[in-house]
Formats: C-alpha cells, structure tokens, sequence
C-alpha cells in the first residue's frame, strides 16, 4: 500500500464523505478503491448510526425544542456514521430542497425529514418527490396543509415546479406554465396533523395525513395531460 492509495482514498472520502482518520484510511485502501466505492454506494451494507449513543451522553437531546440539539445531531453523524455518503446526500438534499427552522419552530421535524433524505436521498428522484410531498417540515414550510379543495395554496406547487424540478429550460424558457401552477389541487388534502393554529406541534412530532373531505377529485389538466390526478400522479 503506497502514500498515494492512501491519498486518493483519502480525497474520496472528503468528498463522498467527511473525511476519516488515519486508520480507515489505511484499512479503505488495503480493501481497494472500487470496493471502497461499492460500500459507499450501498449504505445499507454498513450498521446504522447508533442513536443511543446520543441520547446516553447527552441525556436531554430529544425533548431539546432549540437549534443546538439539531445541531448536535448533525455533527455526531457527521463524525460517527459509518454510512458517510448517505449522510452527505442527505445534507446535500435538505440544502437543495430546503425547510427553514425559523418557520417549522420544532426541529424534530427537520430532523425526521433528514430521515426520509437518508431513506430515499440515493435513489429515484421520484421517489425523493414524492417523499418530500409527505414531509411534515415541508407541508407545513411551504404551506400546502393550507391548501384547500376550492381555495387552493399556490405556495407549494409554485415551489415544486419552479425550484425542486422542472425549472427553466437550456433554452430560457419554462417547463410549466403558470396554469399549471394554478391547477394543482392534486395536493389538496395532503396535510399534517395538526395543521391549525399556525404553530401547532409543540414537543411531539408531526404527522402526515391524506383528508379525503378536502380534496378536490374534479379532473385536472396538467402539462397538458388531463384526468382525475391527484399529488402522486403529478
């Protein structure tokens, strides 16, 4: 094994991670740097992160409603997990798709959207969707538990199409059109529980729920397909 195995082992860890002693290092290119890769790529390969460790040392950490126990957190996985690139994608993603705690008031939330970014974060970018269309943190963040059948909340498919995917095209233009953003009442009656008064959660965690009352099951028109749609078609 060569300084330079070591090095570039290393430099994929800095990025496909957060960087690793000496030791990993030493043992990750004795295995290879291809099978180094696989195991990245496969996170379930590897034991999850072992919660308890937290809540041992830091006996307070769960019914923490501040910033700093989300920050804690964090930094623990950042260091410990021995799943770095799951970890890394779901920082990544929660940066790219992101809730802001100023407004979720509870980070709890924000924590278990981290678990759905670690759950589908490497796979399908429909899946990633579709998972974050559930999330407490962003149906609450981007309003959609506002969203009613016949009064409906842009805020949310406003967002979706313009910054999480379809965007602006290489030729300037948009991939939507503004009715389109105007006709998502697929999402309606995708709500948390609790979703009034605006600060309901408290210390206890947010829970998806569909409400069939409130959604509308007119047929829809939609990138210029029509039919009974509702968020997961769309």
């Amino acid at each position: 094994m060569s300084d330079q195995d070591i090095s570039l082992i290393a430099h994929l860890m800095r990025r496909a991670g957060f960087g690793a002693p000496l030791e990993e290092l030493q043992a990750r290119a004795a295995k290879g740097y291809d099978a180094t890769v696989e195991e990245l790529l496969d996170p379930e390969s590897q034991p999850p992160m072992e919660r308890d460790l937290m809540m041992r040392y830091k006996v307070d950490w769960l019914s923490q409603a501040g910033l700093e126990g989300q920050q804690e957190e964090w930094a623990f996985r950042m260091i410990n997990s021995k799943r770095p690139l799951q970890e890394k994608i779901a920082l990544f993603w929660h940066c790219v798709l992101v809730t802001g705690h100023a407004k979720c008031e509870y980070p709890k939330q924000q924590s278990a959207e981290l678990d759905m970014f670690r759950t589908v974060g490497m796979g399908s970018f429909h899946d990633l969707l579709n998972g974050l269309s559930k999330d407490p943190a962003m149906v609450f963040y981007l309003d959609n538990c506002m969203s009613h059948k016949g009064a409906i909340n842009e805020n949310w498919g406003r967002e979706l199409l313009e910054l999480f995917s379809l965007g602006v095209g290489m030729d300037g233009e948009f991939n939507y059109s503004e009715d389109d953003v105007k006709r998502r009442p697929g999402f309606t009656g995708w709500r948390v529980y609790n979703s009034v008064p605006r600060y309901p959660y408290g210390k206890y965690d947010a829970k998806f729920i569909f409400d069939p009352r409130d959604h509308d099951t007119e047929d829809k028109t939609f990138l210029g397909e029509t039919g009974n749609f509702n968020g997961k078609d769309m």
